[in-house]
């Protein structure tokens, strides 16, 4: 997985795994990781994330602004926190994380990241199918239906997962390109069909809305937060390895906290605008269709490519992103080859879940979104780790033996890993999860606390899993921390 000209140039493959990034190859700027950030998040599925803040929670718009920049810009905070980790140790996320786990004990967090992934994926590959479709419909006439045309959902799948493909598999600074210049495009796309979108709004409702109680906000934020932010949290040193060792971590957070809030801020506006005195949006079970059915005929078409094009986006940095997670559970293969795993998973759940299977969104999402809680618990240890974490052993980060700094007792950092696991049990005591209101697959105990009626779980399991790690004194282990002073 390694090589001696690892960097490259767009259109070149990036033959690096996830092993550390050396020195001289560290030439990235916050910029870079400003338009990544930007392109992942100007997907037009914002807009259902708008419309259940005030069809769903009755939120007035200004309150609903108010939950986008707090939830879905504030968790992008903590994904660039996260990318401090990335400039320092030049390893994606998850391999960092060995450092703080364990060898043995990150297979956890490491296994529920991928999941976490591949599920989205499947999201963001099994919709842009319908998209494909959609467009289909448009052009014979009369509407297509995945299951009444399997070869045709085939090929569209295959389509999507293609492009994701040629993007993702080339690696890092083909991303970079791609991820810069595709958002001016698609961002002039979204900014026109947003113009068509906002002819619909009913604007006296608007201000004559009733604003909801405070803690309506507070569910808001928490949703926003597991539905953005926290999704990617996993990711934030995958693109932030390659960054100049001088860049400045605050320019990292903002990078990450302005590249997604800006876009995420817009869409989720325009959302809830688009849902006051109406919840056709926030309840459609396919929210593609019900947006297209909002404009013109004639702007079917350009929304519809638009559409694609941001799942497209966001997919790219995720398949990337997967690759790198799956060769640190141990995969014995070449970073292309590692992406192309991940690509024949999302190829076979989507075909699943669009020719099999009787529904999708609301199974799906609710069983991505049960593992947040785990992923909120990692982000947890994984921040106050970094407080006093300064210096990984890239030695170390990559021997799997006995041998390594971070092999602990048996290959596991049980404070770190008892903290999470703690965490998860509490966390999920406040949590409800279900697809209605009427289906609830699990109920905790605690759900019914003003903590858990109020969706606080995320922060309870955020705060007791870092708290804990804290207490307990940390991963400082003697031989990582002589190799820490040595380095320095």
């Amino acid at each position: 997985m390694s090589s001696s000209n690892a960097g490259q140039s767009a259109g070149q493959l990036e033959t690096r795994g996830i092993e550390p990034v050396p020195e001289g190859e560290c030439n990235g700027h916050p910029l870079q990781l400003f338009w990544v950030w930007f392109a992942a998040n100007i997907s037009i599925l914002g807009l259902p994330l708008g419309a259940t803040l005030v069809a769903f929670r009755g939120l007035a718009i200004w309150q609903a602004i108010i939950v986008a920049i707090l939830g879905a810009a504030g968790s992008f905070a903590v994904v660039g926190i996260i990318s401090i980790a990335g400039r320092r140790g030049r390893a994606p996320s998850l391999t960092l994380s060995r450092a703080i786990f364990g060898v043995r004990g990150n297979i956890g967090p490491t296994l529920v990241s991928l999941m976490s992934r591949l599920g989205w994926e499947t999201v963001n590959t099994t919709t842009a199918a319908f998209v494909l479709l959609s467009l289909c419909s448009i052009l014979f006439g009369s509407p297509v239906e995945a299951k009444s045309a399997p070869v045709l959902t085939l090929i569209f799948i295959a389509i999507f997962v293609l492009l994701t493909l040629s993007v993702s598999g080339l690696g890092h600074a083909t991303l970079l390109v791609i991820q810069k210049w595709a958002t001016y495009v698609f961002g002039a796309l979204n900014i026109l069909v947003g113009g068509f979108l906002c002819a619909t709004i009913d604007w006296s409702a608007v201000f004559n809305a009733t604003p909801a109680p405070m803690s309506a906000m507070i569910i808001g934020i928490g949703t926003m937060a597991a539905g953005t932010g926290i999704g990617w949290a996993n990711a934030g040193a995958d693109m932030s390895r390659y960054q100049h060792r001088s860049v400045k971590a605050v320019r990292l957070v903002a990078s990450a906290a302005f590249g997604a809030g800006i876009p995420l801020v817009l869409l989720i506006t325009l959302g809830g605008l688009l849902s006051v005195g109406n919840n056709d949006l926030a309840s459609a079970t396919d929210p593609i269709v019900a947006i297209r059915d909002m404009l013109p005929t004639w702007m079917a078409v350009p929304y519809l490519i638009t559409a694609f094009g941001g799942l497209l986006l966001s997919n790219n940095l995720s398949v990337y992103s997967a690759g790198l997670t799956t060769l640190t559970l141990g995969l014995k293969v070449k970073r292309v080859y590692a992406v192309v795993v991940d690509i024949v998973a999302i190829f076979a759940g989507s075909i699943y879940f669009m020719l099999i299977a009787d529904s999708f969104y609301g199974p799906f999402i609710t069983f991505i979104s049960l593992l947040a809680v785990p992923i909120t618990a990692w982000v947890g240890i994984f921040v106050v780790d970094l407080i006093h974490r300064h210096y990984y052993s890239p030695k170390d980060l990559l021997d799997v033996s006995p041998s390594s700094a971070y092999w602990y007792s048996g290959g596991i950092e049980w404070r770190a890993f008892g903290a999470w696991a703690i965490a998860i049990v509490l966390g999920f005591s406040f949590t409800t999860i279900g697809t209605t209101a009427e289906n609830v697959w699990f109920k905790g105990f605690l759900s019914d606390s003003w903590l858990g009626h109020n969706g606080l779980g995320w922060i309870v399991t955020f705060v007791v899993a870092g708290g804990i790690y804290f207490v307990l004194g940390g991963a400082r282990d003697r031989r990582a921390a002589q190799s820490e002073k040595a380095h320095a």
